[in-house]
């Protein structure tokens, strides 16, 4: 199995064992504590119900100041991951109260191998919204949003989706045909579904290439939208989105093989 980006080293209960976090200022250092924190959270490595080490212990394992920690737990408790109390310290909050939508919990998801249920419920929000969304983008796009779509599919055919900027044109697709409803709550839902698609995207090609090319179905959502067919978008919407679950389903079942 390749190294994912995100770094898969494991925290311990015990504040001591807990690998150091290179030194840097501000943001960039309590960001990177977060990071750390969240994806040990979201790999199961902290339970819900488990407490953290407190700041003292934990600062001085981390070599960082107390300060940078605090920050860094705030950025967790505003994501749902964890909740703070004077007595009882730093507590893992229960599943139901985390922002799984929150695009950093998702990077922290699938900084390891995601869990199943979740993969499953992002496709299934995915199912819910993206066919419809594309229905009502067939009914209100205009010239501008259709040029988006169009150039983000130019983009992922010039750069694949192996790569950052495939990936990003990918997100740039999804967001655009979302924008295309006039939708303020369904735009509102763009940054989630655009890092659900590309970190699913991402995962797939850790242990091996995508197993098929997905800009053909792509190109179909874009055709049926410039041709004002809200039915046919919605179905070709129905298929991208079934057809990426089951790849990533099958990469996750390879990768358990692994």
């Amino acid at each position: 199995m390749t190294q994912t980006t995100a770094d898969p080293t494991p925290l311990s209960h015990d504040a001591a064992a807990v690998p150091r976090v290179p030194r840097g200022t501000g943001r960039r250092l309590h960001g990177a504590i977060a990071n750390k924190l969240g994806t040990a959270i979201l790999s199961g490595e902290y339970k819900p119900g488990d407490v953290l080490s407190g700041e003292v212990a934990f600062s001085e394992a981390l070599d960082v100041s107390r300060s940078a920690y605090r920050e860094a737990v705030q950025v967790l408790t505003a994501k749902g991951l964890v909740e703070s109390r004077p007595k009882t310290g730093t507590r893992v909050l229960p599943r139901n109260r985390w922002n799984l939508l929150d695009p950093d919990v998702l990077a922290w998801a699938f900084g390891g191998v995601p869990d199943i249920g979740l993969v499953r419920s992002l496709f299934e929000l995915r199912a819910i919204v993206e066919p419809a969304a594309a229905a009502l983008a067939a009914e209100r796009r205009d010239r501008a949003d259709l040029t988006i779509m169009k150039d983000a599919l130019a983009a992922m055919r010039r750069h694949t989706l192996a790569t950052e900027a495939g990936r990003a044109a990918d997100r740039e697709f999804h967001d655009a045909v979302l924008s295309a409803t006039r939708n303020d709550a369904l735009v509102a839902l763009s940054a989630s579904i655009g890092a659900a698609v590309s970190w699913t995207t991402q995962f797939k090609q850790r242990g091996r290439s995508l197993p098929r090319n997905p800009i053909p179905d792509h190109v179909r959502v874009y055709d049926a939208i410039a041709a004002g067919d809200p039915v046919a978008a919605n179905a070709a919407m129905r298929a991208l989105v079934d057809l990426a679950l089951d790849d990533t389903q099958m990469a996750m079942a390879l990768q358990t093989v692994e």
